[in-house]
């Protein structure tokens, strides 16, 4: 079926705390993806085992108005939501994820997921969500932007690089469950 230019029919919007079973529901569904092992740090099976509290938790610490991190989901006019992206606000001279000390102000994007059937250029669902993340990572002050992408992702790399995002040199471990090495890419700030 022919989708069309879709960012017509879809509304990127920040969660909202009252969601969380939706959050939950979404973020199962994008941990059974092909590449959820080489993308995502934690696997179906314990996510699936957290308790309601910690999905209240994580959406309520994410939702529409925080200052630390936003959720933004891509959302039809049917009220289906078909993709996700998540941005953590880094603190200079904070410890990030792997412990490296954070030198000045980022976001770091992450919980990346788009339904398959919503992924494309013609779709335009990933783009419509990295330009809703981007757009509130520069309102909190953010000088760049950072995520990082398995070595062995390649169709998740070059959206990224067709965003704007470019490989900074930096790499850490992959997820235990596949190896390899994780590479960071940057976009900076545009003035």
């Amino acid at each position: 079926m022919e989708r069309g230019d879709l960012r017509e029919s879809v509304v990127v919007r920040a969660i909202r705390a009252d969601e969380w079973p939706r959050v939950k529901k979404l973020r199962l569904e994008s941990l059974r993806d092909p590449v959820a092992d080489m993308a995502f740090l934690e696997s179906y099976e314990a996510a699936a085992a957290r308790p309601d509290s910690f999905w209240q938790e994580r959406a309520a610490g994410a939702a529409e108005g925080t200052r630390e991190r936003q959720q933004f989901i891509a959302e039809t006019d049917g009220g289906e939501w078909v993709g996700t992206v998540a941005v953590l606000v880094e603190e200079a001279g904070s410890l990030d994820f792997y412990g490296a000390v954070v030198e000045r102000g980022q976001a770091h994007v992450v919980g990346v997921f788009v339904r398959p059937e919503y992924r494309g250029d013609k779709a335009g669902v990933t783009g419509a969500l990295f330009d809703a993340a981007l757009e509130w990572a520069w309102g909190t002050g953010a000088e760049r932007a950072r995520l990082f992408v398995h070595e062995r992702n390649p169709r998740a790399e070059a959206f990224y690089r067709k965003a704007g995002f470019v490989a900074s040199g930096v790499t850490v471990p992959g997820p235990a469950a596949v190896g390899g090495r994780d590479l960071e890419y940057v976009v900076e700030r545009r003035a």
